[in-house]
């Protein structure tokens, strides 16, 4: 497969014979990218992810994968009361091997994974005592010492505070850029995606999907199609370098605070 990581071929699927979801999707990922999925609750992004990961198959269509891959889900819950280092260990079972201790190595590749998040001072600590944050940045870990080539994120800033959500982006990135991962994740925020993904896919609805360069699928337009609010494309210089955001437009509290500015002006 060369550059491409991952290939959707004419790729549907549908719980009902007459109800798809999608249908005709037709993309790739390229190998080292980052790529962002887009939709609306209900389009069927858990669906694709799914298929994505083997644990579906797709009704019509076909999905090659040329790489081992990592899940990262959006909420990671854990019934026992793993320690950090338990969990990033974990992540070491295809090097372990079934009934098998983890050796010296694997404890030392899942020591180094901390230490690059910048959170070995977790190592023994309770995994459900960590905030939503650093839960992130250690199951990224445990990504990573998984030797994986494709690491599936399912709307990784979810329930994160606005700090921490730019730390688990930075490290999408710096995965991508410095370590040749590919990254494929789901989001709800066209502004993330815009940020950091090289590449995009819209979900449409049924047939209708826009799939390309982020820059360019990301558009007014279609994010219009895609949520059904007006989202505007602004451009702004911050440290030297011009940058854009997308930024949704509320109407009415724009129409409330006129309204109040216009009364107190008389």
């Amino acid at each position: 497969m060369n550059n491409i990581a991952l290939q959707i071929s004419n790729l549907g699927h549908a719980y009902k014979s007459d109800r798809w979801l999608f249908r005709d999707y037709n993309t790739q990922v390229k190998r080292g990218e980052v790529f962002a999925l887009l939709g609306p609750n209900g389009c069927g992004k858990t669906t694709l992810l799914k298929i994505l990961l083997g644990a579906l198959k797709p009704a019509a269509g076909t999905v090659a994968i040329d790489g081992r891959m990592a899940f990262v889900p959006q909420l990671f819950q854990v019934t026992f009361d793993y320690s950090v280092m338990d969990m990033v260990l974990m992540g070491r079972a295809r090097q372990v091997g079934l009934f098998s201790q983890p050796s010296a190595e694997d404890e030392e590749a899942a020591m180094a994974a901390l230490e690059r998040f910048g959170i070995a001072h977790f190592a023994g600590h309770p995994f459900h005592e960590l905030s939503g944050g650093e839960r992130q940045l250690v199951i990224f870990a445990r990504a990573l010492v998984s030797e994986a080539d494709i690491l599936i994120l399912d709307e990784p800033t979810s329930a994160l505070d606005l700090k921490n959500q730019i730390v688990v982006l930075d490290w999408i990135t710096r995965l991508s850029h410095q370590d040749g991962l590919t990254v494929l994740f789901t989001t709800h925020h066209p502004h993330h995606a815009l940020a950091v993904a090289d590449d995009a896919l819209l979900m449409l609805g049924g047939t209708k999907y826009a799939a390309g360069a982020a820059s360019e699928v990301l558009s007014e337009d279609n994010l219009h199609a895609l949520y059904g609010v007006d989202i505007k494309l602004l451009s702004f210089e911050h440290s030297g370098h011009s940058h854009e955001t997308l930024v949704p437009v509320l109407p009415y509290a724009s129409r409330a605070r006129n309204g109040s500015t216009a009364r107190e002006s008389r």
